[in-house]
C-alpha cells in the first residue's frame, strides 16, 4: 500500500510540476508583451478604466487668480465652500 501511496504522490508532484513550467512560460510571454507598451499608452488605459470606475481626476496644473495679489487670490480660493472637484476657478 506504500508504493501505491509514494507512485500516486510521485505522479501528483509530477502534474504539478508541469503546470508550474506552462505557467512559468505564460509569465515571461506577457512580460515581453508588456514592454513594446508606451508609457503614454498606459497611462491613458489606466485613466479611461479610473473614468469608468467612477473617479474624478483632480487638476494639477496650477492656477493663477485674476486678482492683483497672489495672497488675496490664495485667500479667496480657501474660502471656497464648494467640493474641490466641483470648483470652477
Amino acid at each position: 500500500m506504500s508504493e501505491n501511496h509514494d507512485a500516486a504522490l510521485l505522479e501528483l508532484v509530477k502534474s504539478l510540476t508541469d503546470r508550474i513550467d506552462h505557467l512559468e512560460v505564460e509569465v515571461k510571454e506577457l512580460r515581453l508583451l508588456s514592454k513594446d507598451v508606451p508609457e503614454e499608452t498606459l497611462v491613458a488605459i489606466a485613466a479611461a478604466v479610473a473614468a469608468f470606475l467612477g473617479h474624478r481626476a483632480k487638476k494639477r496644473q496650477a492656477q493663477f487668480a485674476q486678482s492683483g495679489s497672489w495672497r488675496s487670490g490664495t485667500r479667496r480660493l480657501q474660502h471656497v465652500h464648494q467640493p474641490l472637484h466641483l470648483r470652477q476657478s
